[in-house]
C-alpha cells in the first residue's frame, strides 16, 4: 500500500458549528497524519480557482457565498492510500446520499453545508497543496 499526502479543507460550517475536532479526531483516529494545518479565509479568486471544473453551473455563486462566509481549516493529511481512505472516511458529497458513521453522514445539514473537502485523486491531491500551502 502506498503512503500519500492529501488535501483536506473544513469548511465554513464545520468551523461555525464547532465540529473541528470532532473530524480532526476521526482522520487521527484512521491513523492518518496532519503533518501541517493552517486557518485560513478564502478569496474569491482562489475559490475560482479551486471550483473551476464548477464555475458555470447554477449553484456557483451561492456555493461561492459559503465558502467566504467564514474561515476553513486547511490541512495536510498522510498516510497509506490517504487519498481513497479520506474519501471514505467523509462520505457521499450528496446529503440524500450520507451514510451514518461517515464525517458527512453524520453531521452534514445538506450538499452545499457539507464540512469537508478532500482531493479526488493522488494528482489533484498536490496541485490542491501546493494551491493552499504553495
Amino acid at each position: 500500500m502506498a503512503q500519500e499526502r492529501t488535501y483536506i479543507m473544513l469548511k465554513p460550517d464545520c468551523v461555525q458549528r464547532g465540529l473541528m475536532g470532532r473530524v480532526i479526531a476521526r482522520i487521527e483516529d484512521k491513523g492518518y497524519k496532519i503533518t501541517q494545518a493552517k486557518m485560513m479565509t478564502l478569496s474569491e479568486e482562489i475559490l475560482r480557482e479551486h471550483y473551476a471544473h464548477v464555475a458555470d453551473q447554477p449553484f456557483f455563486p451561492g456555493m461561492l457565498e459559503y465558502m467566504t462566509s467564514g474561515p476553513v481549516l486547511a490541512m495536510i493529511v498522510e498516510g497509506e492510500n490517504a487519498v481513497k481512505g479520506m474519501r471514505i472516511l467523509m462520505g457521499a458529497t450528496k446529503f440524500e446520499d450520507g451514510t451514518a458513521g461517515t464525517i458527512r453522514g453524520d453531521f452534514a445539514s445538506s450538499t452545499t453545508y457539507n464540512l469537508i473537502h478532500g482531493s479526488d485523486s493522488v494528482e489533484n491531491a498536490e496541485i490542491e497543496i501546493k494551491r493552499f500551502f504553495g
